[in-house]
């Protein structure tokens, strides 16, 4: 059986789990980078209202932390409290600190180092850009509703 876009199920499913690798190659090559941070999880830079920031993610990256989120037993991206990311637990630590996004991972956080310059990421961008589009994306989205969209593209039974 094909897909609206001419795929058959296994097809799509392989994109997918292709993308979902390629996302964390990326976050590899992030960490590889010889830049000083260090995430000492305080959460800070997890209270959008306090930030005035909430990251965006692009399809690939959604995806990647859906399937973290499913990983972690969530059917559902759990009520944000207070502003706060709706992947923080009650304790505040990170659903999906191992698969945490693009935006989490390159801080805002001062604790952490502060953000990292664009000059020194523009290639993992334009990396993860480019599989959004594969993916069939339209950019960055903010996280709430990008990761319920990846939710809902691993219901997808195409």
């Amino acid at each position: 059986m094909k897909t609206r876009q001419g795929k058959t199920r296994e097809q799509a499913a392989q994109e997918r789990r292709e993308a979902l690798e390629d996302v964390r190659a990326i976050y590899r090559d992030l960490a590889n980078r010889p830049i000083e941070r260090a995430c000492i999880r305080r959460t800070e830079c997890c209270q959008f209202k306090l930030t005035g920031r909430t990251p965006m993610l692009t399809r690939g990256e959604a995806l990647l932390a859906a399937k973290a989120l499913r990983g972690a037993g969530r059917k559902t991206l759990p009520e944000a409290r207070d502003d706060a990311c709706p992947l923080l637990r009650p304790d505040g630590t990170c659903t999906i600190y191992a698969d945490r996004p693009f935006g989490c991972r390159t801080h805002y956080c001062a604790a952490a180092g502060g953000p990292y310059a664009r000059s020194e990421v523009l290639d993992l961008i334009r990396r993860l850009e480019a599989l959004d589009a594969k993916l069939g994306g339209s950019g960055p989205r903010a996280l709430p509703g990008a990761v319920e969209d990846g939710l809902a593209l691993l219901d997808q039974r195409d």
